[in-house]
């Protein structure tokens, strides 16, 4: 069995308003969050992780020219969910998760993948962060307007 990394990336998906989009996750519903997505290798340059992630995810194409990935160069380290260790190596408990945003027209078409996600919301940074399951994803979305150019 291939066992997952425990490096992995946050990508907060925006509008100029900071309204955040969020999506449901299939294998939880009632779970939201931001993109979020583990190395597939690890010399995966964490930029192609988080374009990947966003694409596979939502559809959204990081072209780096109109839709940029912003590097936030914030790490959050926690704990993995007892539920999801077994994805892991043996022993291993903690996550390292690099955050990265993208600013995307409000229209942009989403595509979800039916079979890691159920449904998706814009909502303004306030009220996507107290919809987050995760309490770094949370605090993530609430220091969003201070990495918005």
């Amino acid at each position: 069995m291939n066992h997952k990394i425990p490096e992995s990336v946050l990508v907060v998906i925006h509008t100029a308003a900071l309204e955040v989009l969020l999506i449901e996750r299939a294998d939880r519903p009632g779970f939201w969050q931001s993109v979020t997505g583990s190395l597939d290798a690890v010399d995966e340059p964490l930029p192609a992780t988080a374009a990947r992630e966003l694409f596979e995810e939502t559809g959204i194409v990081a072209d780096g020219a109109a839709i940029a990935l912003r590097d936030w160069h914030l790490s959050n380290i926690y704990e993995i969910y007892p539920v999801w260790r077994h994805r892991y190596a043996p022993g291993v408990t903690r996550n390292t998760e690099h955050v990265f945003s993208v600013a995307v027209p409000r229209d942009i078409a989403v595509t979800l993948s039916p079979r890691e996600h159920l449904n998706y919301v814009w909502l303004p940074y306030l009220e996507a962060a107290d919809k987050c399951f995760s309490s770094s994803n949370a605090e993530a979305l609430l220091q969003l307007p201070q990495h918005v150019k």
